[in-house]
């Protein structure tokens, strides 16, 4: 694993690079993110964002949803992979939204975690983007930016995000999921690395480097 001095001069060129970084998600509220995120599971943020402009128009909160119905939300999230097991999913938190919390969305990771098709991953998102904590979600691109830039050997996304949250000051862990995210999408991408136009080459010794 890196040195924390090194980690902490990349973070902090992140920093000077993204000072207010953001998801790319669309959405309208607790609700319409924690939707969004459920549907973004192996799917893409453009891919999802094209199929809930139409939906969150007619469907931003749980109980609109119940009164959608699942075959009326498959019409429109059908573009998205593995569609038909998240309605169910959606649904089905939708349903328990209503039932336990009044229709609001938790702010705890505990409660966020018991819904339907929320793991650590989604609630990590929404306790970080809508509520505002420290909590730094691991998805595909943080877990290979993690391992190229030698922040972390951990094998699965908790082990990384442990790795991550050891050695980051808070400061930086409210922004490290949206920074490597972002990094790893437009410029540390998993196929031809933009090594070239990268900020923070010089750290860089992995074996995927093409400068």
């Amino acid at each position: 694993m890196r040195k924390k001095s090194e980690i902490m001069e990349i973070m902090s060129a992140f920093e000077k690079l993204m000072p207010d970084p953001k998801c790319e998600l669309g959405y309208k509220n607790a609700y319409t993110l924690l939707v969004a995120v459920v549907l973004s599971a192996q799917s893409t943020d453009k891919g999802v964002n094209k199929a809930t402009k139409a939906l969150f128009e007619v469907a931003d909160s749980p109980q609109k949803m119940l009164d959608l119905g699942i075959e009326n939300l498959k019409t429109y999230i059908k573009t998205i992979g593995l569609y038909n097991n998240k309605a169910k999913n959606i649904m089905a938190l939708s349903e328990e939204l209503v039932k336990k919390y009044d229709g609001i969305v938790p702010d705890s990771r505990q409660e966020l975690e018991s819904l339907s098709g929320v793991g650590r991953k989604t609630a990590n998102v929404v306790l970080n983007v809508w509520f505002n904590q420290p909590t730094l979600a691991v998805d595909t691109h943080v877990l290979r930016i993690s391992h190229r830039l030698d922040f972390s050997s951990g094998k699965t996304p908790r082990e990384v995000e442990d790795d991550l949250i050891r050695v980051l000051p808070e400061k930086y862990i409210k922004n490290a999921n949206h920074w490597l995210v972002l990094f790893g999408r437009y410029t540390c991408k998993a196929v031809r690395p933009d090594c070239e136009h990268c900020p923070i080459a010089n750290f860089c010794t992995s074996k995927d480097k093409r400068v």
